[in-house]
């Protein structure tokens, strides 16, 4: 049985974030040390980002803003806002987001229409509201009220592939399932300005985005590029758990990144991909830059390059991941779902009107824990 990523779309809100803009801006900041300065123009320099994108309207320079509670363009002043406001702004935001991005994704998904759609998921860990985005695609997509419905809330950067490997499951056990699944984080709601050197990096990172895909193991005829969905791997890295991890305080969450984790990455990446690859004897004893394509999750700029250095790859391996990174910055859990969408609309290796065989995907996430989920993919041409 092949299950495939039928559709893939992604989105962004309308509020750009040019990274030099924004790195003046928590430069500039009431309370800096004259390292907390130094820091922020380190951080922000050296994370090979252009732009970014934020559900926060009070970014944008040109916008009036009248009682602001994130940001005071006026005065340039970043404000500290409750928990609770961040909250807020995210059930107001994301779930447009979440709506319309799946709206897309269904519609791309050629022969399926709301009434085949059997199972919801939803993914985000920047905010929480319930009945949650789970239900509201459910009601106005006009699905089923009798669809099953799962959320998976507070992961970090690697929760799409247990969205997508529970999408699997649900096809496999139900060759007949339909499976919607949908990613929206807001990131951009926690950021804040401090001393700490953690909170420094994310704010010169993390970025707001969204992503849905269609799932299915239905026998449909393909009017577009889809990934199969081979294998699925977890693993937790023997050292890490206090270098990332992802806390709610009472100025909204709190990111934990240490400077260690790309090392600890470099360390534990090529015994994470080895279970990943040995579900596939075709790949045994490859060389990990014969597989074509890589999806790495860019959680910042070192991680690529740890990545593509350890496993030998080639710079045009990482282009995907890096062009992610530097036109939206780190989107959290939908950031690989960008990166898989970068490989979707790849030239074929072959592009002379004849289909060629197939083409291997690895792709990669870390998060919290130190967590490494890993995906093997195919991507196929109608």
């Amino acid at each position: 049985m092949t299950v495939l990523m039928r559709s893939l779309e992604t989105a962004v809100p309308s509020t750009v974030l040019k990274q030099a803009e924004a790195r003046d801006v928590f430069a500039a900041q009431e309370g800096l040390t004259r390292l907390g300065t130094r820091l922020v123009r380190t951080c922000f320099d050296a994370a090979a980002i252009d732009t970014r994108h934020s559900s926060i309207a009070e970014f944008s320079w040109d916008k009036p803003t009248h009682a602001p509670e994130f940001f005071d363009p006026a005065s340039g002043r970043l404000l500290n806002p409750s928990t609770k406001t961040r909250n807020d702004l995210f059930v107001r935001e994301a779930t447009p987001l979440f709506v319309e991005t799946a709206r897309r994704a269904l519609d791309k998904a050629d022969g399926l229409g709301p009434e085949d759609v059997t199972h919801v998921i939803t993914v985000s860990c920047t905010g929480f509201f319930n009945p949650g985005p789970d239900y509201r695609i459910v009601r106005e997509l006009g699905l089923r009220p009798s669809v099953q419905r799962l959320h998976l809330g507070f992961m970090g950067c690697y929760a799409a592939f247990p969205a997508l490997r529970a999408a699997k499951q649900f096809c496999e056990a139900d060759p007949n399932a339909v499976v919607l699944v949908a990613v929206v984080e807001l990131c951009s709601l926690h950021v804040r300005s401090s001393n700490d050197p953690d909170t420094i990096l994310g704010a010169s990172l993390f970025a707001d985005g969204a992503a849905a895909a269609v799932v299915s193991a239905r026998d449909l005829p393909l009017t577009q590029p889809a990934l199969s969905l081979d294998a699925f791997e977890t693993t937790l890295t023997p050292v890490g758990e206090e270098t990332m991890a992802w806390n709610i305080g009472d100025q909204g969450f709190e990111m934990v990144l240490g400077t260690y984790v790309p090392h600890i990455i470099d360390e534990h990446i090529t015994g994470a991909l080895e279970p990943l690859l040995a579900r596939d004897p075709a790949l045994a004893g490859r060389a990990h830059a014969e597989i074509e394509h890589w999806a790495i999750h860019p959680g910042g700029r070192s991680i690529v390059d740890k990545v593509v250095t350890r496993l030998g790859l080639s710079e045009d391996q990482a282009v995907p991941a890096r062009e992610t990174l530097r036109e939206f910055g780190n989107m959290s859990s939908a950031t690989i779902m960008f990166v898989l969408d970068y490989i979707l609309g790849l030239p074929w290796a072959a592009d002379d009107g004849a289909r060629p065989g197939s083409e291997r995907v690895c792709a990669m996430a870390f998060g919290p824990g130190l967590t490494v989920e890993t995906a093997l993919l195919t991507r196929v041409r109608p």
